[in-house]
C-alpha cells in the first residue's frame, strides 16, 4: 500500500472543509464550536481510499483563519500534496497568500488549485479569477498546477478532482523515508474510553508495530504501543506516510500534547540549538542577530533567539547560515523545514532547513565549511563531517541514524564507503574520523613524551591519568589504543613504545648502594623514608629507584613503604616451606620469631603473603598455599 498526505491551504470560508466532505464523505471538522460557528479552528483529517491502485491519500483539512496560521502550521509539515483552495466569489485573499508562503517554505513539490464555489460565478466572472489565481501562483511550485473550477456544494467537478488527486498522488514522491527511524510528530492527544491515551499524526519516516517500546519526546516518556489505527482502520503496524492513531500505555492525557514527537527509543535527542539556513520571504521586514521569533517545525512551535553567522542582519528576500536558540526543546533532524513568524505582529516573514540539530559550541573564527557541507554535500559527505565535528568521543550509528532524515539502508551504506576509503574507523559502535584517530595518537604521544621525560625511571604513565587528558569513556579509549601503533600499554601503564628506563652510571651505583642496605637489614629493611634519609636521597628519585629495581626483580614490594630484597624473600619462602612442613598452621608470633624480626615488619609481611596466595588468614592463624 502506498501512503500519501493531501493539505488543504486557503482563506477562511472559502471552502476547504466542504470540499474535503464532498471528496471522501468526512466532515473534518470534529468539534462542536466549529459546527456551530462553521468555521475550522483546529485540525480536521479524512482520507481517499483508491483500492485499484493500492493508495490511500490521507487529508490533513487546516484551518484559514488568520489568527490560526499556528495550528495551520501544525498540520502542514507532512504534506506530500497541496490543495490550494481558493473562492471563485471571492478570488485570493490574505490567507491564500500566507498558507501558499508557507508552503513555499516547507518545499512542498506539487499541488493542485481547486476553485471552490463556482457554481457562484458567471463565465466570465471565472475565466477573470482563474486569471487572477494563475498570477498569483506564477513563481512558486504551484506555477504549471491545474486549475479545478469545483463546488462543494453542487458536486460539480467533484469526481474529477478526485481523479486529479489520484494521478498526482500516484506520481508524487514522498520526502518520507520509509527506511528512516520511526518519528511520528503529535498533533492530537485524546482518551478514547475503554483504551486510554491516544496520540495522532503523520508518520514523517520509519514504521512502529503494535507492542513495540516507543519514546515520547522532548519528555523522555518510555511507553508501548497497544494498538495501531489507520484511516479509520485497526492496523498491526504504521508505516512512513500513514496518518496514524497510536494508543500508549500507561501514559495520562495530561501527560502530553500537541508538539511531542513518538521516536523509535534511542534514536532522536531533544534540542535547544540548531543549526540553520534560513532564508526571508521577499516581503519580509529585516531581522537583526538577536531577534525574537516563533518558530515552527513539524507540529511544535516555540520561541527562538535568530543568531546571524557572518552578518547582523538579514532583509526580505535575503538567505544566511544561522542558529535558533530555543526557548522550549524540539525533536529535529537534519533536513528537516521549519517555518518562522514574526514575533509581533505576527505574520510569516521565513523559514529554512535544520542543518545540524546537536551542533557543538562554534568557535569565533570558525569557518561555515561543515554547514555548506550539511546543506549541499552528498549523504556520505555530510555523515563524515559530522563524524570529524564529535571529535575524539565518536558518535554512535543509532545517533548518525537519528541525526539525519535518510533511509538507514543509505546510511550504513555511505558508512561502510567511507570505512573503505579510510576515512573513518568504528570503535564497536561509535564512529570516529581518521583526523580524529590523529589527533588521539598525536597528543597522546605527546603527553607521554613529557611524561616520560619527567619521569625518566617510571617505566610508564599511568593509564587513567592519560584517559582523563581526553575525558573519554574507558572501552573508547582501550579502543584507540590499540590502534595507536607507536604506544605500549602493559597492565596499568601506559608508554610509548621506543621508551626504555635507561640509567646512568650514577644510577647503577645508586641501585647498589640501596640494594646494600636492604640486604644488610634483613628482615629489618630500612622504611622508605628512613632508607631517604640514609641515602640522602629525595623521597620521588628513591620511590622511582625502588619501582625499577621491583620491576627488574630485584627487591619485592611488600607496601608503598616497605620494600625486601629479592634473597630475603626467596629465604622467606623456604622458611615459611620448613614451619608447614611440621605444622598446618602459624601464628604472627611463630612467624616473626622465624624470621627474628618484629611485629613492625612481620604484620604488613604476612599482608601481602596473604594478597599474593601464600598464606591463608584463619581467624587469628595462617595456613599455608604454597604448593608442595
Amino acid at each position: 500500500m502506498r501512503y500519501i498526505t493531501l493539505g488543504t491551504a486557503g482563506h477562511i470560508d472559502h471552502g476547504k472543509s466542504s470540499l474535503v466532505k464532498a471528496l471522501t464523505g468526512t466532515d473534518p471538522d470534529r468539534l462542536k464550536e466549529e459546527k456551530e460557528r462553521g468555521i475550522t479552528i483546529d485540525l480536521g483529517f479524512a482520507n481517499l481510499d483508491f483500492p485499484a491502485e493500492d493508495l490511500t491519500v490521507g487529508i490533513v483539512d487546516v484551518p484559514g483563519h488568520e489568527r490560526l496560521v499556528r495550528n495551520m502550521l501544525a498540520g502542514a509539515g507532512g504534506i506530500d500534496i497541496l490543495m490550494l483552495v481558493i473562492a471563485a466569489d471571492e478570488g485570493v485573499m490574505p490567507q491564500s497568500r500566507e498558507h501558499l508562503q508557507i508552503c513555499e517554505l516547507l518545499k512542498i513539490k506539487t499541488g493542485l488549485i481547486a476553485l471552490n464555489k463556482a457554481d457562484l460565478a458567471e463565465p466570465d466572472w471565472l475565466e477573470l479569477v482563474t486569471e487572477e489565481v494563475r498570477e498569483f501562483v506564477r513563481g512558486t511550485f504551484l506555477e504549471k498546477a491545474e486549475i479545478i473550477p469545483v463546488s462543494a456544494k453542487t458536486g460539480m467537478n467533484v469526481g474529477l478532482l478526485k481523479e486529479k488527486i489520484k494521478g498526482l498522488a500516484l506520481s508524487a514522491k514522498s520526502a518520507k523515508p520509509a527506511g528512516g527511524v520511526f518519528r511520528l510528530p503529535v498533533d492530537r492527544v485524546f482518551t478514547l474510553k475503554g483504551f486510554g491515551t491516544v496520540v495522532t499524526g503523520t508518520v514523517l519516516s520509519g514504521r512502529v508495530r503494535v507492542d513495540e517500546a516507543v519514546e515520547v519526546l522532548p519528555r523522555k516518556i518510555e511507553t508501548r504501543v497497544r494498538g495501531i489505527h489507520s484511516h479509520g482502520r485497526s492496523m498491526p503496524e504504521a508505516l512512513a506516510g500513514q496518518r496514524a492513531a497510536l494508543n500508549l500505555q500507561g501514559v495520562e492525557k495530561e501527560d502530553l500534547q500537541r508538539g511531542d514527537v513518538a521516536v523509535a527509543p534511542g534514536t532522536l535527542r531533544p534540542s535547544f540549538v540548531l543549526d540553520v539556513h534560513l532564508e526571508l520571504l521577499k516581503d519580509s521586514p529585516e531581522v537583526k542577530t538577536g531577534d525574537v521569533v516563533h518558530f515552527h517545525l513539524a507540529t511544535s512551535e516555540t520561541v527562538a533567539r535568530v543568531i546571524l553567522y557572518g552578518r547582523e542582519l538579514l532583509r526580505g528576500g535575503e538567505a544566511s547560515y544561522g542558529q535558533m536558540r530555543l526557548k522550549g526543546p524540539v525533536v529535529a533532524q537534519s533536513g528537516d523545514r521549519f517555518v518562522i513568524r514574526r514575533f509581533s505582529p505576527l505574520e510569516t516573514i521565513g523559514g529554512g532547513s535544520v542543518l545540524d540539530p546537536s551542533p557543538g559550541r562554534r568557535r569565533r573564527k570558525e569557518t561555515l565549511d561543515d554547514l555548506a557541507v550539511y546543506e549541499a554535500g552528498s549523504l556520505k559527505e555530510k555523515l563524515a563531517q559530522k563524524i570529524m565535528k564529535s571529535g575524539m568521543n565518536g558518535v554512535a550509528r543509532k545517533e548518525l541514524e537519528g541525526w539525519i532524515k535518510a533511509e538507514r539502508g543509505e546510511i550504513d551504506s555511505a558508512l561502510k564507503g567511507l570505512q573503505k576509503e579510510n576515512a573513518v574507523v568504528f570503535m564497536g559502535d561509535a564512529a570516529l574520523h581518521a583526523s580524529a584517530l590523529a589527533s588521539f595518537r598525536e597528543k597522546s604521544a605527546s603527553v607521554l613524551r613529557a611524561f616520560h621525560k619527567a619521569n625518566p625511571l617510571k617505566p610508564g604513565m599511568p593509564r587513567e591519568e592519560l584517559r582523563a587528558a581526553f575525558h573519554m569513556e574507558p572501552k573508547l579509549f582501550a579502543g584507540l589504543l590499540q590502534m595507536s601503533p607507536d604506544m605500549a600499554a602493559e597492565k596499568d601503564l601506559v608508554r610509548l613504545k621506543n621508551f626504555q628506563v635507561a640509567l646512568t652510571g650514577v644510577d647503577e651505583g645508586l641501585k647498589k648502594r640501596i640494594l646494600d642496605e636492604l640486604n644488610a637489614a634483613g628482615m629489618q629493611p630500612p622504611f622508605k623514608d628512613e632508607l631517604a634519609k640514609k641515602l640522602s636521597m629525595e623521597g620521588k628519585r628513591l620511590t622511582d629507584v625502588l619501582k625499577l629495581l621491583a620491576k627488574e626483580g630485584l627487591v619485592v614490594r611488600m607496601t608503598d613503604t616497605l620494600y625486601l630484597t629479592r634473597d630475603s624473600y626467596e629465604k622467606m619462602l623456604r622458611l615459611l616451606k620448613e614451619h608447614f612442613s611440621k605444622k598446618p598452621d602459624m601464628t604472627v608470633a611463630e612467624f616473626r620469631d622465624m624470621l627474628g624480626t618484629t611485629r613492625k615488619y612481620a604484620l604488613p609481611m604476612l599482608e601481602y603473603l596473604d594478597s599474593n596466595k601464600v598464606t591463608m588468614r584463619v581467624g587469628e592463624i595462617r595456613k599455608s598455599l604454597l604448593k608442595a
